[in-house]
């Protein structure tokens, strides 16, 4: 399969006052179409950082990112935004919802940026939770959701414009275990009958177990790849 997401000789430095805080040294990486990653290692180790410039959150110091044959390295705010909202799909750890809106509304927020008409965006929100389970819950509040519910809601929202690829930041970092444990599953049917690309930040070595290559990352560098056994 070919690379749907290449990070060449990446380097990201912040600074505090006048003081370089080099976060990424040097990363090489180079993910396939498909594939399920997670991204593993110690608090300021830059695995969050490696994925907001994946994801078009954040630009690099130096250095190269290409998804999906775009060189988004140099894009202009506006360009970037615009890239982000057809080809990323956010999954957060506090899910980020709407509170004041229903799980639908929630769910058809990204294609209100776009040009379909209201049938169309009323079938992709219907498609994309009936995709996460919750397609009886489509009119309740996140009032009225479990945690995990709510994560469910989230993760249809990113997927409602079938996007390039799917960036899930520490996704069951506020659920209990058996929750975490249902929104693993789901993202491994996405990745295993959908076909989606997931780059996933987790700290929880049994999350990580959910992906198909666990990268490490320890001081700025990618430390080592392993294959969870199955």
């Amino acid at each position: 399969m070919s690379a749907i997401i290449e990070v060449r000789d990446v380097k990201k430095t912040y600074h505090r006052g006048n003081q370089p805080i080099p976060v990424l040294d040097g990363i090489q990486l180079s993910i396939e179409q498909g594939a399920f990653e997670a991204l593993m290692g110690p608090s300021g180790s830059g695995k969050t950082t490696l994925l907001n410039l994946i994801a078009g959150i954040d630009r690099p110091t130096s250095g190269q990112v290409i998804v999906g044959g775009e060189d988004i390295t140099h894009f202009s705010e506006g360009d970037l935004a615009t890239w982000r909202a057809r080809h990323v799909g956010f999954i957060f750890q506090f899910y980020n919802l709407l509170p004041v809106l229903t799980a639908f509304q929630n769910v058809e927020l990204p294609l209100l940026l776009t040009k379909l008409g209201k049938a169309e965006r009323q079938k992709r929100v219907e498609t994309a939770l009936r995709v996460v389970g919750l397609e009886d819950r489509m009119h309740h509040y996140p009032r009225e959701l479990s945690g995990g519910q709510e994560q469910r809601v989230a993760i249809a929202r990113a997927i409602v414009t079938d996007p390039t690829i799917l960036v899930a930041d520490e996704p069951t970092g506020d659920l209990d275990r058996k929750s975490a444990e249902e929104i693993l599953k789901l993202l491994s049917l996405l990745n295993t009958k959908f076909n989606k690309t997931i780059v996933m930040v987790t700290h929880d070595p049994a999350a990580a177990q959910a992906a198909k290559i666990i990268r490490r990352l320890d001081k700025g560098r990618l430390a080592e790849e392993t294959r969870p056994s199955a």
